[in-house]
């Protein structure tokens, strides 16, 4: 067998849980919640981990980032605001999420529209990051051009000799964003790949719900 013929043979029957319509909550944040609280009571390693898409010239792009807190409005992570994503995000705000969790069998796609929220907000979390996170988050001109490791090292060991003395203070361009839903779809494994997929779809303010085919 090729190496190409083994990775087609790759595959699992999915039967660990189903998903159907009389068991959701109407609102999708809610049911996010639940299942948020399902993988991590099943102790998945970094249950917050999500791809974030953005678009760049009709070209997409992807990364993964952490979920950095569930409110009714949306879902909250951070960044450099002059990184590549902050940078797309700000020419398009049109974004999307997908987050997986392999050991349940699910995962939820989002799609809506990324906000800056509030300075206030993003001190909050700043502050409450270990010190070398904050120091890091200093020292790095995210997504820009470095030119050896030894630099970025160097800069960091500067920083935090200068920071021992005075209190390291959030960059202006450094701070969270809310991703505000118009679609957020949970797909559950099932046997014989018919998967189930629930749509949440916001109408007129309206979540409504429809089934899709797997």
């Amino acid at each position: 067998m090729t190496h190409n013929e083994e990775i087609a043979a790759l595959r699992s029957d999915y039967r660990k849980s189903e998903l159907l319509e009389h068991d959701v909550d109407p609102n999708p944040i809610h049911q996010f919640r639940i299942w948020f609280d399902n993988a991590m009571n099943a102790e998945i390693a970094e249950p917050n981990a999500m791809c974030l898409c953005t678009v760049h010239l009709n070209q997409p792009d992807s990364r993964i980032v952490l979920l950095k807190a569930i409110k009714d409005e949306g879902f909250v992570f951070f960044t450099n605001y002059h990184s590549s994503k902050g940078l797309q995000i700000e020419a398009n705000p049109q974004v999307a999420l997908n987050i997986v969790w392999l050991e349940l069998e699910r995962q939820v796609r989002v799609e809506g529209v990324a906000h800056k929220i509030s300075e206030e907000e993003s001190d909050h979390y700043f502050y409450s990051r270990p010190f070398e996170s904050q120091v890091g988050a200093i020292v790095s001109a995210q997504s820009e051009q470095l030119s050896s490791r030894e630099d970025l090292e160097l800069a960091m060991q500067t920083a935090l000799e200068k920071y021992k003395s005075i209190k390291p203070v959030r960059p202006k361009h450094w701070g969270g964003y809310i991703v505000v839903p118009t679609e957020i779809e949970f797909w559950q494994g099932r046997t014989s790949r018919l998967h189930d997929r629930l749509q949440y779809r916001l109408i007129n303010g309206v979540w409504n719900i429809v089934r899709l085919f797997p």
